[in-house]
């Protein structure tokens, strides 16, 4: 169990010192506002795959952009990371989009949608009937 609570400690460390360099050190003008959501370590320590969110509207072609230029920065990251964290062998950095955040936004709005929804038909009815009327079209 050890190897895993490692992996788990390099995976954090990486996590938080790639948030500062990619904010800091990173210096191309397509590279937008980037948050480091998460960061998996391979079994091995070979490979990181790093999990980014990006701020504003994410549309493919503006996510495809922000990956590419990570994927660039990489080997830059990768020394910054080995002069900062001590460590034998620093991971492959693998930069993914996280679309968890995405899709936890699209499921608040759905479910604010649906209580709004809810009230109104509340207000409107004055009834507490839940019944489902969909078959009665």
């Amino acid at each position: 169990m050890r190897e895993f609570k490692r992996t788990d400690r390099v995976a954090d460390q990486l996590q938080q010192e790639l948030a500062v360099l990619i904010q800091r050190e990173v210096k191309d003008p397509r590279l937008g506002m980037i948050t480091v959501s998460g960061v998996t370590v391979s079994r091995d320590l070979g490979y990181a795959d790093v999990y980014v969110t990006l701020l504003g509207e994410n549309d493919a072609a503006r996510i495809k952009d922000n990956l590419k230029v990570l994927k660039r920065a990489a080997g830059f990251l990768r020394t910054q990371i080995a002069r900062r964290i001590k460590l034998r062998h620093v991971p492959e950095l693998r930069f993914h989009y996280d679309e968890s955040v995405v899709r936890g936004q699209q499921l608040s709005s759905l479910i604010e949608e649906a209580v709004a929804s809810d009230r109104a038909r509340q207000n409107e009815g004055g009834s507490t009937d839940d019944g489902n009327d969909e078959g009665s079209h």
